[in-house]
């Protein structure tokens, strides 16, 4: 018995070699139970969305794949619905997904971005056409291009070539109604300015040497100065829906969606597919969404700009505030909110302009939970 004892144990102790070697690998990987992550936080309280992507994360999704899923269930249901219609008392305020938001052509697009924290990958659509998924689109920009971003008709070829459903008309009965009602009214306010229309609603001409002027939110600006926004930009006319999940493995993700701007200027591009400003995700440090007036915070890259703070040492609240505290001094009158959420888990977010409030779901919860933040 005696060889056949000592053939026995190298294999025994290989054995417990490489479990060893395998639990330290694991703990080393960060999945051990921290209890930290995984963690779900999204702008406004789209609960429904961060539930999605909740279940998936907690399943072990990995966080890309649950950022999908949260702004899927988002864009299908439409979001900015019962939860926060009740917030802003807002009729009609569809700004996710097919059926809100038109465009001055009565047309709704749509703008998506995810972000690979782990990789610094990319795949946007701006502006697509005909296509409802504009997350899933996303991911197959990143998934299967070397790009970083499609945009317009193009998009929506390539989006239904790689398996999506199209083309569909992304109007609705909302939609269209609210469109007539602007048309009614002249087609005011809208995004125009220092231009003067053939007749009510266009086409639009550069005003003459003789100033003549009949945009209503464009008057001020008849001498060169900034021009107010609050006529054009406010909870009732758009918003977007940014996601930042941090998996169990302590890989980070961002995403987003929205059909923009309610009556932009056909082909417009807001700041909801683009990098650094509505969303970014490195993980390293943590990840940031934003929402609120696109056309000026993509001037300033919120998002990047709170990542990149929190990289200096500045806890998310600060850095949050900082971002937004940029933006106000150039333009005092801007709506927009961001939120910060770093590797330890620890969220704050920070608005101008309007009541912000942003939604998190994480282990210590038993379910999402809203947080509001005053401007």
């Amino acid at each position: 018995m005696a060889p056949t004892n000592l053939s026995i144990a190298p294999l025994f102790l290989f054995t417990l070699f490489s479990l060893v070697v395998f639990f330290d690998v694991r703990v080393q990987e960060g999945v051990e139970d921290s209890g930290k992550y995984p963690i779900v936080v999204s702008t406004w309280p789209f609960l429904e969305a961060v539930r999605a992507a909740w279940e998936a994360v907690d399943k072990g999704f990995n966080a890309v794949d649950a950022v999908v899923e949260g702004c899927s269930a988002c864009e299908e249901l439409r979001c900015d619905g019962t939860a926060f219609n009740s917030l802003i008392d807002m009729n009609l305020a569809v700004t996710v997904g097919p059926g809100g938001s038109p465009d001055e052509n009565g047309e709704t697009t749509i703008d998506a971005l995810l972000m690979n924290g782990a990789t610094m990958e990319v795949g946007a659509v701006a502006s697509m056409r005909y296509v409802k998924d504009g997350i899933k689109a996303a991911r197959l920009v990143m998934q299967h291009t070397k790009h970083t971003m499609l945009v317009g008709e193009r998009a929506s070829i390539f989006a239904i070539s790689m398996g999506l459903s199209g083309p569909t008309n992304l109007s609705s009965s909302e939609s269209m109604e609210k469109w007539t009602r602007w048309k009614e009214n002249n087609c005011q306010p809208n995004f125009r300015k220092n231009v003067v229309p053939v007749d009510s609603c266009g086409p639009y001409q550069p005003k003459d040497n003789l100033g003549h002027n009949k945009g209503i939110c464009s008057e001020a600006n008849s001498i060169g100065a900034i021009e107010s926004r609050t006529c054009l930009v406010s909870p009732h006319s758009h918003d977007t829906i940014s996601m930042a999940v941090i998996d169990k493995m302590g890989h980070v993700a961002v995403g987003t969606s929205t059909n923009g701007a309610t009556f932009k200027i056909s082909g417009r591009v807001g700041d909801g597919p683009i990098a650094g400003s509505a969303a970014y995700a490195d993980d390293e440090i943590g990840a940031c969404g934003a929402t609120g007036d696109g056309d000026i915070m993509m001037r300033f890259l919120p998002c990047y700009q709170v990542v990149e703070s929190m990289r200096q040492g500045m806890e998310p609240e600060l850095a949050a505030k900082d971002a937004i505290s940029r933006i106000a001094r150039k333009f005092p009158d801007f709506m927009g909110a961001v939120v910060a959420i770093n590797k330890d888990g620890v969220h704050a977010g920070a608005c101008h302009g309007w009541t912000f409030q942003y939604s998190v779901r994480s282990p210590d919860m038993d379910d999402v939970k809203v947080f509001t933040v005053l401007p």
